[in-house]
């Protein structure tokens, strides 16, 4: 039997109050709204599978890592699903947003207002230069490539949006093979469903 987490009632969060958090809770603080979570067996699965694409031509001093709270500000401590991060501040936690290189966020049930909006804005306002969403609940899982428009602005600009294999030169040489992770995807739900 497990006890109910019982959290302080807030409003608005800030930086500061996540020390009252139990430490292994999965959180994350956008614009002062606490956010808990529970991520599934697909999700996670395309976390790692992206993580693995973006680590073949990392350039050294980069490097991706999934799951890593991001210093933004007194009321945003985002936690992207993967980053690829400049590792000039690897012994800081949480380091600064200005390290990011690349955020990526991979799409929930309960996400897609959040991770197309809420964070697009945050990340753009933080200067990070590209913001990828990739969508896996559709037919097809799908990438959306996002990029700083330039000063004043800083928000983000759509550059494409695929299901098919996705290649870049920005911010290095990147495949993400869209329609292997799709077949995957698949088979792991026909499974379940033969199994039920």
């Amino acid at each position: 039997m497990t006890a109910a987490l019982s959290l302080p009632q807030r409003e608005v969060w800030t930086v500061d109050d996540l020390s009252q958090l139990p430490p292994d809770l999965p959180y994350e603080l956008v614009n002062g709204r606490l956010l808990l979570m529970s991520p599934t067996f697909i999700h996670q699965f395309v976390c790692t599978e992206i993580a693995f694409a973006l680590r073949t031509n990392c350039p050294d001093g980069w490097a991706p890592v999934v799951d890593l709270s991001l210093d933004v500000n007194r009321y945003s401590e985002p936690r992207p699903d993967v980053v690829v991060m400049d590792t000039s501040h690897v012994d800081q936690h949480p380091p600064p947003v200005e390290d990011a290189v690349l955020a990526v966020e991979v799409v929930s049930k309960d996400s897609n207002v959040r991770d197309v909006y809420d964070k697009a804005g945050m990340y753009a306002a933080a200067g990070v230069r590209h913001y990828w969403v990739i969508d896996p609940l559709g037919d097809k899982i799908s990438l959306a490539e996002h990029v700083l428009e330039s000063k004043p602005h800083r928000r983000y600009a759509i550059a494409r949006q695929t299901t098919e294999v996705f290649t870049t030169d920005e911010p290095y040489r990147i495949v993400v093979d869209l329609p292997a992770l799709t077949a995957r995807r698949d088979a792991f739900l026909a499974r379940t469903k033969v199994e039920a």
